[in-house]
């Protein structure tokens, strides 16, 4: 027989949502009510406990106190000592009726009724008109037993408190018990139940996570396909819509950058051509002044060179048309050639540049450390104020080798940390430089040094007031050959 189940994914979760929470409501539940039933029964039993502890002091003071004006009435035989006597008699009998509940419930009630009968005749007896000192000994004589009939009291008392008490403990002890077994009872018969739909969901769940794992992966060219519930087949081909225009919007991005920057390089190259000239004196020797200018001309067409590369090698890493050329190189010399290209730049911030870089060869794509190398420099110049310094590492490890880019800038929000490496992503910080940029030059970065199976990172260090960027790229082929020399 084929039980029927719902065909939806959200009709199967709530199924299995309610059978595996009815059994644990129900538990619940009974537990509630115990534990409260128990709560009034230890507060009754506590309120219970206090008054008789608080009312058999009381009964013994009072008696106490019928005994020692009863003994100043016996001398002076004033009629002050009667009335104190007969109110200390009201006082005890007063005692006794708040008691008699309890008493009742103890079965010490004739006892109780015995205490105030046998200080009712005492008091009796002292009230006598010619009354005898035999009289008023024998009377006196009546405390003793009178005292010991009030300590049994008190123990019958005190012995039902504990017995009650006792069956307490043990109503708590059982009901423990059954909460015990019906814990051992649902943790089996939940967990069959959360396999049971688990399993029930776990299959087009692994289909949908598959589409999602293609989706990006694949690049968007694979078509995607989830058969299961109604609702994830729907999901399924919402993903497929997406997939459709996540293409055409990423195929539109990629033309629309290599369109706009190869329609930058023509007029800008015609600026830097007829900037060169000038500079050169073919069409006449230009004045101080107006060498400076034009000086400032050609370095700021070299920003916008090193944007508009920085928009293409972008467009060509997101379409993965390129690829690495590694050679063998030495750092320094790179660091230097990149220092000596933004000098005028530097030297117009007033900033100083520290170079802490070891004198080692790398193996890596030139061409591409050489961009890593200007955008981080030429961003940290944007945020370095004037007459701030900036330092550049390069150091080697067993295995990798290490950039490291520090300046005393503002730094950057901790809010803006995780997205610095978004494409187009531009902080709130104002930028220094008469060219603002793009918001790629850092992921620009990332994906040169991703492409190499390196990493960056911005590293929270007290070092540098402002940013302080690491790059560790692996090398390989160094690695190997220095295990080879260390062998030989």
């Amino acid at each position: 027989m084929k039980f029927p189940r719902p065909r939806s994914l959200n009709g199967l979760i709530l199924v299995g949502f309610g059978l595996v929470a009815l059994p644990l409501l129900l538990a619940v539940l009974w537990a509630l009510f115990n534990l409260d039933r128990l709560a009034k029964q230890s507060e009754q039993l506590v309120f219970t406990g206090v008054a008789a502890a608080e009312n058999n002091r009381l009964l013994t003071e009072q008696v106490g106190s019928l005994e020692r004006v009863a003994r100043q009435y016996q001398v002076l035989r004033n009629t002050d000592s009667l009335q104190l006597l007969r109110q200390d008699l009201e006082t005890v009998e007063a005692r006794l009726g708040e008691m008699a509940p309890l008493t009742e419930l103890a079965g010490a009630t004739p006892l109780a009724a015995s205490i105030g009968r046998g200080a009712r005749r005492i008091v009796v007896t002292l009230e006598h008109d010619n009354l005898t000192n035999a009289e008023a000994q024998t009377a006196i004589s009546e405390f003793a037993p009178l005292r010991r009939r009030v300590t049994e009291l008190t123990t019958i008392l005190t012995a039902y408190i504990d017995t009650r008490l006792g069956e307490l403990q043990e109503s708590t002890r059982r009901a423990q018990r059954i909460s015990a077994w019906q814990v051992a009872a649902l943790v089996p018969g939940t967990l069959i139940l959360v396999l049971f739909f688990t399993l029930l969901v776990a299959r087009p769940i692994r289909q949908l996570d598959s589409a999602i794992g293609q989706l990006g992966e694949s690049g968007f060219a694979k078509p995607i396909e989830v058969k299961g519930p109604t609702d994830l087949e729907r999901l399924g081909r919402q993903l497929e819509w997406l997939r459709v225009r996540l293409l055409e919007l990423a195929q539109e991005k990629n033309k629309f950058l290599r369109h706009m920057s190869h329609e930058l390089k023509t007029p800008l190259a015609n600026i830097r051509e007829g900037t060169e000239l000038l500079l050169d004196g073919t069409v006449g020797e230009l004045e101080k002044p107006q060498r400076e200018v034009t000086d400032i001309l050609r370095t700021n067409g070299l920003k916008l060179q090193q944007l508009i590369e920085n928009l293409l090698s972008f467009s060509a890493w997101q379409t993965k048309s390129e690829v690495l050329t590694l050679s063998d190189f030495p750092i320094r010399a790179q660091v230097i050639a990149i220092a000596k290209a933004q000098r005028l730049a530097l030297k117009a911030a007033n900033i100083q540049l520290r170079l802490e870089v070891e004198d080692i060869i790398v193996n890596a794509d030139r061409d591409k450390i050489r961009t890593v190398l200007d955008n981080l420099l030429s961003n940290a110049i944007k945020f370095t104020p004037k007459g701030g310094f900036i330092t550049i590492r390069a150091s080697r490890t067993p295995s990798s080798f290490v950039l490291e880019f520090g300046d005393t800038g503002p730094g950057i929000p901790e809010e803006e940390s995780p997205r610095i490496f978004e494409a187009f992503f531009q902080g709130r910080r104002e930028q220094g430089g008469q060219v603002a940029g793009t918001g790629i030059g850092l992921s620009v970065v990332l994906e040169c040094i991703q492409a190499h199976g390196g990493s960056v990172e911005l590293v929270d260090s007290n070092e540098f007031t402002g940013a302080h960027f690491r790059i560790d790229i692996p090398q390989k082929r160094v690695a190997a050959q220095q295990k080879m020399a260390a062998n030989a």
